[in-house]
């Protein structure tokens, strides 16, 4: 993450041990609710500063441990551990930072320091469940986290604010492993709200978005434009601006305003008020017929368009349409689905001949002859003339049928002779 982890939990519970590394003894007053815990036993309270005040982290482990076996009911013993889960982090162990944060989970169940050292280096460890799990959980205790004495609020909510962000962060690219694609969007989203300029919330809630169930495409595209932006290397860059125009266009319809899209999110790291991008509609067959018919005259169209206006354009564009070509002799190819020697069922579309289906039944002028007979799913080339039509499904009927023939292709010329080689 680009804010260490680390460093926010030592900086944390440091400024907590700070405060409640000075128990009171039994001499002084009940402590307030504000006040440090109060050990009344010299001896325990001699044990506890010793081990705290050790510099050496190796030094302080030793001792809290062995304070804490003591002393498991002392009334410092949740601070204690606090202070044993980061030394063990400073040294470098781990396991041991793990167990002493489910330890202290044990003493202090809404422990949010715990929660985010164990949800942090289950993510590492790359136990989802566990990750999403603990930093829910940590979320959630944020708000009953109590604030060490002699803190000012101002810093102990930035303290908050960043525990949040880590733990939103978990959370979200927990959940996105997990595809928990609307938990991921969520808790995501308020990472990169707490830090917009992380690149490694911005990314994955691009990913959330665009590519989840529910989508939410619009903030999705907003932010995959803007972790384009944030990349630094030249080839993450180029990978990540490709995989946002391609949903761009597939959005949009278009790349117009792609590049305005890049240029806004240079300089904006979330969606301004009102950020909206306009998906494309595909228009309807009828809409494409009214078009077609509007572009090009009948005689022009392919026996495909002809069939899509036919079949679903509206009754003015079907009637146009049928009035050029009704009775008129026309010659195209297709794929016999069914030959008899007086009728073929043929398909002439595309997306008939993929399907194997007749789009067309035309009669013959005459009897085929057996040596001209096509073969079921021959191409053949062939004249009719149509006299009627379904719209669906659709079938043309044709009458006159005749076959034609492919005139063959002149035979190549033979190359000169060659001159035999001088002696």
């Amino acid at each position: 993450m680009k804010t260490s982890l680390v460093a926010i939990v030592l900086a944390l519970v440091a400024m907590a041990v700070g405060q409640t590394a000075s128990p009171q003894t039994q001499a002084q007053p009940a402590p307030s609710q504000s006040q440090a815990p109060v050990i009344k036993d010299p001896a325990e309270y001699n044990a506890y500063m010793g081990a705290v005040q050790q510099k050496d982290a190796a030094a302080r482990i030793s001792g809290l441990e062995a304070f804490l076996a003591q002393y498991p009911n002392s009334v410092m013993k949740v601070e204690a551990l606090e202070t044993l889960m980061t030394s063990y982090q400073q040294a470098g162990n781990q396991a041991k930072v793990i167990d002493v944060a489910n330890r202290l989970l044990a003493a202090d169940p809404d422990n949010a320091r715990a929660l985010v050292l164990l949800a942090y280096n289950e993510r590492a460890a790359q136990k989802w469940a566990d990750a999403k799990q603990h930093a829910e959980r940590g979320l959630q205790a944020l708000s009953k986290m109590p604030k060490p004495e002699g803190v000012s609020e101002a810093d102990f909510q930035k303290q908050k604010t960043q525990f949040a962000g880590v733990l939103n962060s978990v959370a979200g690219f927990s959940a996105l492993q997990l595809k928990d694609f609307a938990a991921a969007q969520k808790y995501l989203r308020a990472a990169v709200e707490a830090d917009p300029n992380n690149v490694e919330n911005v990314y994955p809630l691009a990913l959330a978005s665009l590519t989840g169930t529910p989508t939410d495409d619009v903030n999705g595209l907003f932010f995959i434009a803007r972790a384009a932006n944030l990349i630094s290397d030249p080839k993450g860059k180029a990978d990540v601006t490709k995989f946002g125009h391609s949903k761009y266009k597939t959005y949009h319809g278009s790349d117009q305003g792609w590049n305005e899209l890049l240029a806004l999110t240079a300089t904006t790291p979330l969606p301004p008020a009102g950020f909206t991008i306009t998906k494309y509609v595909p228009p309807t067959p009828a809409e494409q017929a009214a078009d077609l018919v509007k572009n090009k005259p009948s005689k022009e169209m392919t026996f495909a368009e002809w069939e899509l206006v036919l079949s679903a354009g509206k009754p003015e564009d079907a009637d146009k349409v049928w009035s050029a070509i009704k009775g008129v002799p026309l010659q195209m190819e297709g794929q016999v689905i069914k030959a008899s020697t007086t009728e073929l069922q043929i398909a002439a579309s595309q997306d008939d001949i993929d399907q194997k289906r007749a789009d067309i039944v035309l009669t013959m002028t005459g009897t085929i002859p057996p040596k001209l007979m096509p073969k079921d799913g021959a191409t053949l080339d062939f004249e009719g003339t149509p006299v009627s039509y379904t719209p669906s499904p659709f079938v043309m009927t044709m009458e006159k049928g005749a076959l034609l023939t492919k005139k063959a292709p002149p035979p190549a010329k033979k190359p000169p002779a060659r001159r035999r080689p001088g002696a």
